[in-house]
């Protein structure tokens, strides 16, 4: 045992990459080899929401909100818009995430959009598809839109999600 250790730090003393850690890990949020979109673009927020959702990660879930996000669903029950913010929906989504099998997004066709002509500010309106699978014999289909505002301080920045009204079946 004693021996493993020698050459382990050996090995690391001399300059040698760590032998725990996979070599070809790509570390960086989006290149030909990511899963992940480009926050830069609309596009790219929406690819790394499904995978936020796939994949059930609440950190690339939480790199998408800005930090004034504000969420808000009808509650047809008592006949008013619920309102939360950024903090109270990253507890809510990490309970999601955690108490569920599988989630399976899928982004249909953009009813409406409004890009402001500074590029600081957009607008959207999309269809989507959501399958929960809380078990094999518990599936939940939602579908609706999702409506959103995104903003960025500067062209080039990350789109940030401010403000999203789901309008959904659920």
């Amino acid at each position: 045992m004693k021996i493993t250790i020698i050459i382990v730090l050996s090995l690391m003393s001399i300059g040698c990459d760590n032998p725990f850690a996979p070599a070809l890990l790509d570390t960086t949020s989006s290149g030909p080899n990511s899963i992940l979109g480009d926050p830069t673009t609309i596009e790219g927020v929406y690819q790394n929401f499904k995978q936020a959702y796939a994949f059930r990660d609440t950190t690339i879930y939480g790199q998408l909100l800005a930090p004034n996000f504000i969420f808000v669903y009808r509650d047809y029950d008592k006949g008013v818009d619920v309102f939360w913010g950024r903090d109270e929906d990253l507890r809510i989504t990490h309970g999601l995430f955690q108490n569920v099998q599988r989630l399976d997004l899928v982004w249909n066709t953009i009813i409406a959009s409004t890009i402001d002509s500074d590029s600081l500010r957009a607008t959207l309106t999309r269809n989507f598809n959501l399958t929960v699978t809380f078990s094999a014999s518990d599936v939940v289909r939602v579908e609706g839109y999702a409506n959103w505002t995104l903003e960025r301080t500067h062209i080039g920045d990350e789109w940030k999600i401010t403000r999203w009204r789901d309008e959904s079946n659920f």
